[in-house]
């Protein structure tokens, strides 16, 4: 007998590309379960399977940046704030952080079906009573329209977002006179595709000129201290914390900036949640 649960859950992360870099992603989890049936006619509570996934995948891959220890140019390291990521292709980037922020795969690229496979068989080997296997699929949410991917870390973040290279793909819906601008959220999806958002206040001064142009973001956040080095190039500055209220508002006042229009902006962070604002220009 066979269990299915699709929508069960999302993976909210940042992984390295060969050849886009720093990329947010969002992935919705479907789960199948193979196992017997008990006397009372079910394999696995449907009630008990969704939290019983999510804190496992939760503790686990999300929220934290998927690295391919195999891929062209990665170098992984010890380092006093736990492991010490370095790239070379397409880009140099740094980062240091504590282990549980960045997840190591033996492999020289990253997809949504081998990490969907990875995962289920990982489950598979402490399996709820009656349960043989675990199945997961992941895949990206069908978006009709433009959607925007960024990586980014919130430092004063309670929980898993205060981890500095976590990311997010979203849906971008912009407004001017009370209609919708398809071809401003597509000119707005391609700024920000594969971008790094900061917060102004964790930038810390480059103490040699390089070319390109680096920026780094340091802080120290209840899980422990964070480092990141990317090219200037790949990043946003805000003037806030890069919480999606904050990133929405820097949105529609850009926008409305730009385009001399009052501008309502409806930001989305990863699948079904995000905030709106408005700006005039």
């Amino acid at each position: 007998m066979t269990l299915f649960v699709n929508r069960l859950t999302q993976l909210d992360v940042s992984l390295w590309c060969p050849q886009r870099g720093l990329i947010g992603a969002s992935w919705l989890v479907d789960a199948e379960l193979d196992g017997e049936l008990g006397e009372d006619g079910m394999l696995f509570d449907f009630g008990e399977v969704k939290p019983w996934i999510k804190s496992r995948l939760d503790a686990g891959a999300d929220h934290t940046l998927l690295i391919p220890t195999r891929a062209p140019g990665v170098t992984v390291s010890d380092c006093p704030e736990g492991l010490c990521v370095r790239t070379t292709q397409p880009y140099a980037m740094e980062i240091r952080a504590p282990r549980q922020a960045i997840t190591l795969l033996p492999w020289e690229a990253i997809t949504p079906q081998r990490l969907g496979e990875h995962l289920g068989e990982t489950l598979t080997r402490q399996p709820p009573e009656r349960v043989e296997a675990i199945r997961l699929t992941l895949r990206d949410e069908a978006i009709d329209g433009a959607a925007y991917t960024y990586s980014h870390g919130l430092r004063r973040h309670a929980g898993n977002c205060q981890r500095i290279a976590h990311g997010h793909r979203s849906r971008l819906h912009i407004w001017q006179q009370g209609q919708r601008c398809p071809e401003l959220e597509a000119e707005w999806a391609e700024r920000l595709a594969d971008s790094y958002l900061v917060d102004a206040q964790d930038i810390v001064a480059e103490t040699e000129p390089s070319y390109p142009p680096r920026l780094t973001t340091r802080y120290r956040s209840a899980q422990g201290s964070f480092f990141l080095r990317l090219p200037a190039s790949r990043c946003h500055t805000l003037p806030t914390p890069t919480t999606v209220e904050h990133i929405a508002r820097w949105l529609a006042e850009r926008i409305a900036a730009d385009t001399g229009h009052s501008t309502r902006v409806q930001a989305y962070e990863g699948v079904d949640k995000g905030a709106i604002a408005e700006a005039a220009p």
